[in-house]
């Protein structure tokens, strides 16, 4: 007689499984990604070293540019000269949006796909506590690690950049400024940081599951991430909040512009009729003088022009989202950014339930 064993569905198995040893798992997740956050803690680390000390320069040089006076003396030119050209290899924060990306993908893909790669799941998911199980011990503990230390590092960076967000004495003195909102910056701030990290993260945590191999799941991540940041900060951002429409020519530095454009009767004017319009203006309001003595007198700025145009039947509209929403914006993007870590993570246990043995 022959005896047919018919194996136990996932949710009968749950039952028995003993409760997950927390202390145990931390520590074999550990010894399996150690030199991965080592490499975090390192790269963090001496990026964190270099911004401290050319940091600590930035705010000296903007303190006693800001303190100089009087205003507009050769003095005061030479360190506002010293400030501006400080930091331009940071300045636009451009290089640490990688940051992100890298530790999400360096550190999130290879944590299922190196077992599924080598074959060890087999070994790891017949522990006494269950496949699913196991995956979330190890996925939850590096998820708040590196949330954390993105967390701490984000910090450094907001103290780093402050001297050059707009002011009102950015301005008259000359001072580069940068609105908070801009694209580079923004999503280096305390609340978002660590939000798109979380996100990278659970990213290649899910790539790693589909893909089973750990460097194509590196390289789904990065393609995966840099295609949610483009959609983020091109076409979603801007739409947390319904901009604003003011008629006012000069905005205070801090708000983040989305759009301008003119009219004149109700009927909105072309980039291109603009320019025709303007340049006879700009014409007009130019001193008649020598070519040899123009560089004694003043000019007609661009500001001069639209107010020209502002006395004559044309109205300069301008949408744009005022700085005093920037932290309701960092929030918004860091709680839709933990919504959606959250939801990659749960794809993620699911599909490792679900896995025949």
């Amino acid at each position: 007689m022959t005896v047919l064993t018919v194996p136990a569905r996932p949710e009968e198995d749950d039952a028995r499984l003993r409760p997950l040893p927390w202390r145990r798992m931390a520590g074999v997740t550990w010894r399996q990604h150690r030199f991965a956050l080592l490499g975090v803690v390192a790269l963090l680390g001496a990026l964190a070293v270099y911004l401290w000390i050319a940091g600590l320069q930035l705010h000296r040089a903007y303190a006693a540019a800001i303190a100089c006076h009087p205003v507009g003396s050769p003095a005061c030119q030479d360190l506002v000269n010293t400030f501006n050209g400080m930091g331009t290899f940071l300045a636009n924060g451009s290089i640490m949006q990688a940051l992100p990306v890298l530790i999400g993908a360096f550190v999130g893909a290879p944590v299922l796909a190196r077992e599924l790669e080598t074959g060890t799941y087999r070994y790891a998911w017949t522990q006494g506590f269950g496949r699913w199980r196991w995956a979330l011990g190890k996925l939850i503990p590096l998820a708040v690690v590196v949330t954390v230390a993105a967390a701490a590092f984000s910090a450094l960076l907001s103290w780093y950049y402050q001297p050059y967000f707009a002011t009102p004495g950015h301005q008259v003195l000359g001072l580069s400024q940068t609105s908070a909102f801009n694209s580079g910056l923004f999503d280096l701030r305390e609340v978002a940081f660590p939000a798109w990290t979380l996100a990278a993260f659970a990213i290649g945590a899910l790539a790693g599951m589909l893909i089973r191999r750990v460097v194509p799941a590196i390289a789904a991540t990065l393609a995966a991430y840099a295609g949610l940041a483009f959609a983020t900060g091109l076409f979603l951002r801007e739409h947390y909040l319904t901009p604003l429409l003011t008629t006012k020519l000069t905005l205070p530095g801090s708000a983040w512009i989305l759009s301008q454009w003119w009219t004149k009767g109700g009927v909105t004017l072309s980039q291109s009729t603009m320019q025709q319009v303007m340049l006879p203006v700009f014409g007009r309001l130019m001193p008649a003088v020598p070519p040899d003595q123009v560089h004694l007198y003043k000019l007609p700025t661009l500001l001069n022009t639209e107010h020209y145009l502002t006395q004559h039947g044309y109205t300069y509209w301008t949408s744009y989202q005022p700085g005093s929403r920037f932290w309701p914006f960092q929030w918004i993007e860091g709680g839709w950014l933990l919504a959606l870590s959250v939801l990659l993570i749960a794809a993620t246990i699911w599909l490792v339930r679900r896995r025949a043995t």
